[in-house]
Parts: C-alpha cells; structure tokens; sequence
C-alpha cells in the first residue's frame, strides 16, 4: 500500500437493527420475563418490613453507613461477605450450567441490557412504528415530524432511564423518605448525582448502543464456546429441511425456506441464524416465532428454525427423530455444575441458620503481654467487640469461665454489665486478673474461655483465648 493511500478502518460503522414485531410463545415468554423482572426491580425498595426504631422499615436495604446489607429477615454484616461471595459463585455456577444446557438463555431472556432494550424498544414502536416506518424514518431527511416523534421518544427513554436509577438509589435509604426528598429539592447531592448517570447509561444502552452492548462490551460471546457442547440445546436453523431455499411458486426441488427475511427482520442484533451459530445470537427464540408463523401461512411444518442440539443433526438427516430433551440435559457437565451449585447453596443456608444473632471478637493487648502491679496481681488487657443484631439495644453479661482462678474488670462499666445499641458494634476493654499467688500467675500461660450472655434471651456467645503469666 503506497503512503498515500488511507489505511482501511479499524472499525466498522453501526449498522441501526429495527426489529419487527412479532408474535408467538418465546414472544410471550419473554414479555412475562419483563414485567416480572422490572416490577421486582422497580418496585422492591417500596416493600415494608419492621427493622425497629433505628433503621427504615425496608425490606431490602443497603445500609451503607452500618456497612450492612438486609433481605426481609436476613441480615448480612461485613464479617459476613462469604454469604456475598457465595451468591456470587452460585451466579457464577448458574449461568455454566444454563448456558451448557441452553445457550446463551440468560442472555436472551434474563440479562438486564436485553430487558431493558426490550423495553426501549416497545417505546420506539409505539412511538415511531413498526419496522418499515422506522426504516422509512430514519432515512428521511430531519423535518417537524421527524424532530416531534423523536424528541418523543428520547422523553419517554429519558423517563424509563430517570425511573432506574431512582430505583437503584431507593435500595440505599428508606424510599418514601428519599422520594419525598427528590421531589422537593432536599435530598443529599449523592442522590441526584447517580440517578443522573444512571438515567443517561440507561437511555445510552437500551436506546442507542444496544446490540453493541452485547458484542463488544460484554465478555460471555467469547467464553460461551467453553460451556457448549453437540449436545447443547441451542437456537439453529435446520439447513438439512429448508435449503436449497428460494421464492416463488415453483418449488420442486427447494426446501421449506422461502427466504422471506422473516428470521432476520425480527432479530435484535440484526443477525441471520440460516449463516449458523455466530457470537452474536443471543438466542432470544425471536426467529423461531417468526419462522413458524411464516411456515403455517405457507402449509409447511413448524420447527425450522427450533431449538435443536448438534448431536441430532445426523438423526434428522436420515429421518429420525430427534433424542429426547432430558438425555440431552442430564450429561456428566450439567450434572457437575448442579451438584457444584446445590453444595454452595446448602453451605450458606447451613452457615445462615447457625450463625448466633451475637458475635464477639476477643483481641489481647500485646504491648506490653502482662502488668505485674503493687500488690504482685498480674493484670492481662484484652479489647473485646460485642456485636448486637438485635433491632433494639440488649444487656450483655460478661464472664469467664467458672474453673478458672481469674476475674475480670470491664473499663468504665459497674460490675459485668454491657449495654450495646441496636444493629450496632460495641468496642470494650476488660482487664483479667490473677492473684500474686495463683497458678495462672505463676505460669507462662493460661488457657481460659470469654462468655458473653444476652440477659433479654439469655443467648451465649464464647471465645477462648490466653492468659500470660510472669512465668516464675
């Protein structure tokens, strides 16, 4: 190539994709989906639940000031991330396991990008039309109708995105508090800040990137090809029935396809499923409805675009029938995954019902191990956290075990009596004695046990921890 020439592009101008509209089960299915998972999304931070007097009474809340995070009767502490990263890998297993036995289904149904483009794009259509008017539309030159249906749109985008992120804020405050605040001009600038970047991500993802969200942002087309094998159940074309495909009344010799484009007209990310599995299908079944419907108009069967494993393709070839589903999801990787998946589950439903509703964390004072005072009493320093899960403040009692030849002193508290506030941390510090002439002492050390008892429930915590003698 001479110097003169211009390098070709490294990337390729958007193609806009208008999908069609269409009709059909996975259609409906996927309808559901949305209003199911937006109402979840939408309408949760409104759902009430008794925290007591000093928190909202929200039944999902991230408190992040108290650096905790509540589901109804659950309650997850900072100390408690393993519950976060057990969730996570059950994401994780999840999705492996979907996608080994059905493609990319999270994907096509599920994913937040593909519902809320789902939802711009029936504002789109509403608005605008269908498919050939917002061809028609959007190569027409800019005029008052133009600039009305468009400024229509963005408004109405602009408010599915503003009801977003004020979404994901109610999630962190009580949200009738919050709502009240937005609305007259008081909430704290945190707030507007991200239900504005929120509402312009929205509006960016579901209205104008779109598909290219899918292909270029979002890493799972890449690994995907790992969790699927021949007997993955996947979205195709069976080329075997429609090809050679082709119009017209004459058909002798042809296959089932007509080539009516109504595969592709339909598709969001603007692919044609006949040229075979491509890293953009995102599987959402689109094409399958519109292909049966198209094949009922023209006395053909149904299931030429389908959901259909590899494995099959040579059994329908020579007549067969296809193998059943569940042989093709009951197969030594799907049964990994599940069995990885349930374990993880069982171990954090175990982990949530065992764990007390008070926790203590016993830390000696190193520097210096021991004070030896006037009258030869050796003194050990040890900070102890008391944690309260309770909604209100509780009495915690404080002692040691009953064998041991030591006793204890909590600084600034009368006796052994500890008041920790509600859902909150308390940091004490306790001083342990031994007499000049006992055995804990005169030895190096002494092995001896902490217990804290919640006086209203009469529940008990424990730790064990050491006692450092002078060692004589």
């Amino acid at each position: 190539m001479s110097s003169s020439e211009t390098p070709p592009p490294l990337y390729a101008a958007r193609e806009p994709v208008f999908p069609r509209r269409v009709s059909g089960k996975f259609r409906n299915l996927k309808w559901w989906i949305m209003l199911v998972t937006l109402g979840i999304y939408y309408l949760t931070p409104w759902i009430r639940w008794d925290r007591g007097p000093e928190l909202p009474d929200q039944a999902v809340l991230v408190d992040m000031a108290g650096r905790r995070f509540f589901f109804f009767w659950i309650e997850i502490w900072p100390h408690e991330f393993y519950f976060i990263a057990g969730l996570l890998i059950m994401a994780g297993l999840g999705l492996f396991l979907f996608t080994s036995a059905m493609g990319r289904v999270w994907c096509g149904y599920t994913c937040p990008q593909t519902v809320w483009t789902d939802l711009f794009i029936l504002v789109e259509r509403w608005v605008e039309g269908d498919r050939n008017a917002r061809v028609r539309l959007w190569n027409a030159k800019w005029d008052a109708r133009k600039v009305r249906l468009r400024l229509t749109k963005w408004v109405l985008w602009a408010l599915i995105g503003l009801a977003t992120g004020g979404a994901w804020v109610f999630y962190f405050t009580d949200a009738p508090t919050l709502f009240v605040n937005l609305l007259n001009g008081t909430a704290h600038p945190i707030a507007y800040t991200t239900m504005f970047i929120l509402t312009a991500t929205t509006f960016f993802f579901g209205g104008v990137a779109r598909e290219q969200v899918c292909i270029y942002a979002c890493p799972w087309p890449r690994i995907q090809a790992a969790m699927m094998d021949e007997d993955t159940i996947t979205v195709a074309y069976r080329e075997w029935r429609g090809e050679p495909r082709g119009k017209g009344k004459n058909r002798d010799g042809m296959g089932d396809c007509i080539d009516c484009m109504a595969c592709v007209n339909v598709c969001p990310m603007g692919i044609d499923i006949r040229n075979g599995q491509q890293m953009e299908c995102i599987t959402c079944a689109l094409c399958i409805d519109a292909c049966d419907d198209m094949m009922e108009k023209i006395g053909k069967p149904r299931g030429l675009i389908d959901y259909i494993a590899l494995k099959d393709e040579a059994r329908e070839r020579e007549g067969e029938p296809p193998a059943p589903v569940i042989k093709h999801i009951l197969r030594p990787r799907t049964i990994l995954y599940t069995a990885l998946w349930s374990l993880v589950g069982l171990g954090l439903v175990f982990a949530l019902f065992i764990r007390p509703d008070i926790d203590m964390t016993v830390a000696p004072v190193r520097n210096p191990t021991f004070i030896v005072q006037s009258d030869g009493t050796v003194r050990n320093v040890y900070d102890i956290r008391l944690r309260n899960k309770h909604g209100e403040a509780r009495p915690f009692g404080m002692a040691l075990n009953s064998d041991t030849p030591l006793s204890l002193e909590i600084e600034g508290a009368d006796g052994s009596l500890v008041m920790v506030p509600a859902d909150e941390m308390r940091q004490i510090r306790v001083y342990v004695d031994a007499g000049p002439d006992s055995a804990a002492a005169t030895m190096d050390r002494t092995e001896f046990t902490f217990w804290v008892t919640d006086l209203n429930s009469n529940e008990r915590a424990y730790t064990n921890t050491v006692f450092n003698g002078r060692g004589n």
